[in-house]
């Protein structure tokens, strides 16, 4: 009797990424790619003609990149993206950590976990168009809900106008980026943390470990992948915010106290003369920051002893490959005697 051939489902994994894929290559490759040429270009204005790529009499290809970085507005706006994404970041991810650490915590035993979670989580559900409005609504000026709490509770004689202030325009939009992220890095240590084995908690506390040597001597350890991912993603959409800085203090003001590299490339492509290909220019030195210090965080952040590992086994391969050459020449040298 003939043995019946196994089925392969490989091929519908196949099938069914081709969707994924497609989109991929349309909706993120293409305009990537697309983007990268333009920044080479002088590509500028809503317009029919044909672009072209710079020529020596118009500065070279790098023209847009000296351009842009010669440009304060952009030093500025860089400068800007880093400070709020550091300053909101730092205390946003204290503050998911701690509250990960105590809803996992067999010894504490919450009541009503579930529902704080909820609450917690809840900020990253609502569009940041609608965070942008609700925050402009509540430091309204002349008439709003701060200004009327300071006022009856005569903490200031007369309203305060908070959006003509530098500072304290700037450090709004950091609370509303750490109001609302916040949750959503709680849920994600969370997860990483349930991941972890019940019995190593167990015998931590056989051992008679207190929380905070459980705390930084298992949990943290454990969850380094976790907190790669948390960097990372949140590296990359502190680099690229743009709702809240557009929307909530319209384009960056205060005399772009707020105005990020996200917001600059969308008043080079889109306000004014239109210049796609300087926008171009200045979002491809985001994506090489990005990309350089997303490097930088996988490196730090290695596992140390697989990285050993894998270096060891390499240079055993290594050793094994020497040796057996020099076997095969041993061998050549008595077949010719």
């Amino acid at each position: 009797m003939k043995k019946k051939g196994k089925i392969s489902y490989a091929k519908y994994g196949y099938i069914f990424s081709i969707p994924f894929v497609l989109a991929y290559l349309i909706f993120q490759l293409y305009p990537t790619i697309y983007t990268a040429v333009i920044g080479f270009t002088d590509l500028k204005c809503v317009t029919t003609d044909p672009w072209h790529f710079l020529t020596k009499e118009q500065g070279g290809l790098f023209a847009n990149y000296r351009q842009i970085l010669n440009t304060p507005t952009f030093i500025t706006a860089l400068k800007n993206t880093f400070r709020i994404w550091i300053s909101n970041f730092i205390p946003q991810i204290a503050l998911a950590l701690f509250l990960a650490a105590t809803f996992t915590n067999q010894r504490l035993k919450i009541p009503g976990a579930g529902a704080f979670k909820v609450m917690f989580y809840m900020p990253n559900i609502i569009t940041a168009s609608t965070v942008a409005i609700l925050f402009g609504a509540l430091f309204g000026y002349p008439m709003g809900p701060i200004n009327d709490l300071l006022v009856r509770f005569h903490f200031v004689d007369k309203p305060i106008n908070f959006l003509v202030s530098k500072s304290i325009a700037r450090n709004i939009v950091i609370f509303i980026q750490t109001w609302m992220w916040y949750g959503y890095t709680m849920i994600t240590m969370i997860s990483g943390i349930l991941g972890i084995s019940p019995d190593i908690f167990e015998a931590a506390d056989i051992d008679g470990a207190s929380g905070w040597q459980v705390f930084w001597k298992i949990t943290i350890p454990s969850i380094k992948t976790i907190l790669l991912f948390t960097l990372v993603t949140s590296l990359i959409g502190g680099l690229t915010m743009f709702d809240i800085p557009q929307l909530f203090v319209w384009g960056g003001g205060p005399d772009n106290a707020t105005i990020t590299t996200s917001v600059f490339i969308y008043n080079q492509a889109f306000k004014g003369s239109y210049f796609y290909n300087r926008a171009s220019a200045a979002s491809m030195i985001m994506f090489v920051i990005i990309v350089i210090l997303s490097a930088c965080m996988f490196f730090v952040l290695r596992d140390k002893d697989e990285a050993m590992l894998k270096k060891q086994n390499r240079q055993r391969i290594k050793e094994y490959k020497k040796a057996q050459k020099a076997l095969a020449k041993n061998v050549d040298v008595k077949e010719v005697k």
